[in-house]
């Protein structure tokens, strides 16, 4: 039978007879944490992902989306799961509303503004001050071009509202949606797509459109030139945005199919543009009831009014 002596650790008497043998003698922890120096870490680092870190996110992103993803999120018939997408601060919408109206060259919009916190706070408004915008500045549009004629009386027009609301909404939902699915689909076919969250699609198109705001509220111009040069100069800027936010996302899939991709995006962004301008502030003028003026001769007297 094995005796207390035989039971103790040959290594803990042999450090107790160092340690008593020479005091002064370094120890060091098992606890410890090996401390790796910052500038071995970035060595380890694979050279040329500089480029893609900066325009699609780097390590520390992906880490605050999981941190974000191990929250426990509330229900989503709860008003808790959407208080989460409206909050954010004034300085933040502001942010974000001067990056989509300067956008930088070479620089991502989701990864400067968007990902750290989405929102729809932004968006929602900026879709419902640009109905409002374009259905009361169509309406004064159409008062300033028939001002002056005596045939005519002013009427608002309040179906416009329902019009614009219906397009604009329907355009800040539909495609984003659309996108996300398409960019989801590709991202099975292709390892390197990197896919966006469908609600920073949603935020990266609202925000753009809210260059069209001081855009509408000039359009009151009555000048056909005037107001094609303002809605040219409009969707260069906000679809530049959406070019440099969408492009680093499928520039590795097939070069047609990316291009193509690109080229829909732009597309369907100038349709709504020019569709609203033609729509709410380039209609055609109506021929108004010519006035029936009586003669003295007891007949009456049609005169032709254009």
């Amino acid at each position: 039978m094995a005796t207390a002596d035989d039971l103790k650790f040959q290594e803990f008497d042999d450090a107790a007879n160092l340690l008593a043998a020479n005091p002064d003698a370094t120890t060091i922890s098992i606890d410890e944490p090996i401390e790796i120096p910052k500038n071995q870490h970035s060595r380890l680092q694979e050279p040329g992902r500089e480029e893609d870190d900066e325009l699609l996110g780097t390590d520390d992103s992906d880490k605050t989306e999981l941190l974000a993803g191990q929250k426990k999120s509330a229900p989503f018939w709860t008003f808790e799961y959407y208080q989460t997408f409206f909050d954010v601060d004034t300085y933040q919408v502001l942010d974000r509303i001067k990056g989509s109206v300067f956008p930088v060259p070479g620089k991502n919009f989701v990864r400067l503004y968007i990902r750290s916190n989405p929102d729809l706070y932004g968006p929602f408004w900026i879709c419902a001050t640009l109905v409002f915008t374009i259905a009361v500045s169509g309406n004064l549009s159409n008062f300033f071009i028939h001002l002056g004629k005596p045939t005519y009386h002013y009427v608002p027009e309040f179906r416009k509202v329902s019009i614009a609301a219906t397009t604009i909404y329907a355009y800040a939902w539909l495609v984003p949606l659309a996108l996300w699915g398409f960019l989801m689909w590709r991202n099975s076919k292709v390892m390197n797509i990197v896919s966006y969250s469908f609600l920073e699609i949603v935020c990266v198109y609202g925000y753009s459109l809210f260059v069209y705001i001081p855009t509408a509220i000039l359009w009151i111009i009555p000048q056909k030139v005037v107001r094609w040069v303002l809605m040219v100069f409009s969707l260069c800027l906000s679809g530049s945005v959406l070019v440099m936010t969408f492009w680093p996302a499928v520039r590795d899939d097939n070069r047609r199919i990316a291009v193509a991709t690109v080229a829909t995006i732009l597309l369907l962004h100038a349709l709504l543009a020019v569709g609203c301008l033609a729509y709410f502030f380039d209609a055609p003028e109506l021929d108004f009831p010519a006035p029936i003026i009586p003669a003295h001769n007891g007949t009456t007297v049609v005169t032709k009014s254009h």
